[in-house]
């Protein structure tokens, strides 16, 4: 009888992950040969394409553009490949539906079905949750970073260095993702392109606001003639304004994060070792 339960409860867990990737899947698409993606290397290509790189045909293009955005937005980490990716879904996913399946033959009661299903669906969806996560630790990172490279920019340029060579020096004295991107817009600038598309490459790569703003204000200024350095002081003077904002929201919104575990964790607690005596002594005095 056990083992029967185990099978059932395995079959269940089965079709419930192959729904799952029929969801994912939803139809054959055409192969998205594209430089975003870059769905073929040219050892691929000219074998006629790796079995992965033919299972992206299955794949729809929304899913894959926005798995790439994600890894763009993390700065490209390594081993975060989206074949990689891809491969690691299903098979994480099939790990968690076994132990799914372990669990529910213990004690098979509706409970374990309904939780082990959502175990198999977090274990599938794990990796795009962790690629999320890193990006927007990277983005954060850079909103943090932007004013005070603004600063030492500001002042490269007071002090009479080009605007690129003050960006030049503020990457290589800095350190974080910031740095990083801008080094990669010089590089950009460095094999050719102009310098608004380098600019607006950079202001592609990241989710911050206030980069994309200064993005746009470099452009213009290079467009209309304006003078670099105003321009550097009055984005400076903004970004510690807006950093200042967001640190003092943040700070108002403690007391609302702190009511959760003040009203569910530790009020009951306190009102057990306040009243506990009092109860005992109420007890004792009536029986």
């Amino acid at each position: 009888m056990p083992s029967v339960i185990a099978i059932l409860a395995a079959v269940a867990i089965a079709g419930g992950f192959g729904t799952l990737i029929g969801i994912l899947v939803s139809g054959r698409r055409q192969r998205v040969v594209t430089e975003t993606v870059g769905v073929l290397t040219p050892y691929e290509a000219a074998a006629g394409g790796s079995v992965v790189a033919r299972g992206r045909d299955l794949i729809p293009r929304g899913y894959l553009g926005w798995l790439e955005r994600r890894r763009v937005l993390a700065g490209h980490p390594t081993g975060w490949e989206i074949d990689r990716i891809l491969i690691a879904k299903p098979l994480i996913g099939a790990a968690g539906g076994l132990l799914a399946g372990l669990w529910i033959s213990v004690d098979p009661v509706p409970l374990r079905f309904a939780l082990s299903f959502l175990l198999v669906i977090v274990c599938f969806f794990t990796p795009d949750l962790l690629l999320l996560s890193r990006g927007q630790e990277r983005q954060e990172l850079i909103q943090n970073a932007l004013a005070d490279t603004l600063d030492q920019m500001t002042i490269a340029v007071e002090a009479g260095l080009g605007f690129e060579a003050a960006m030049a020096k503020a990457a290589t004295n800095g350190k974080g993702p910031l740095a990083e991107e801008f080094i990669r817009t010089l590089q950009d600038m460095s094999i050719g392109r102009s310098r608004k598309d380098a600019y607006q490459l950079l202001a592609d790569r990241t989710s911050s606001a206030d980069l994309r703003r200064f993005t746009r204000s470099v452009i213009q200024a290079d467009t209309y003639g304006i003078a670099i350095a105003n321009v550097l002081n009055v984005q400076a003077g903004e970004m510690r304004l807006r950093r200042r904002q967001r640190a003092e929201e943040q700070a108002m919104k403690v007391p609302v994060k702190v009511i959760f575990p003040l009203v569910f964790c530790i009020l009951p607690v306190l009102f057990i070792v306040l009243l506990t005596p009092a109860v005992i002594s109420i007890a004792k005095a009536f029986s």
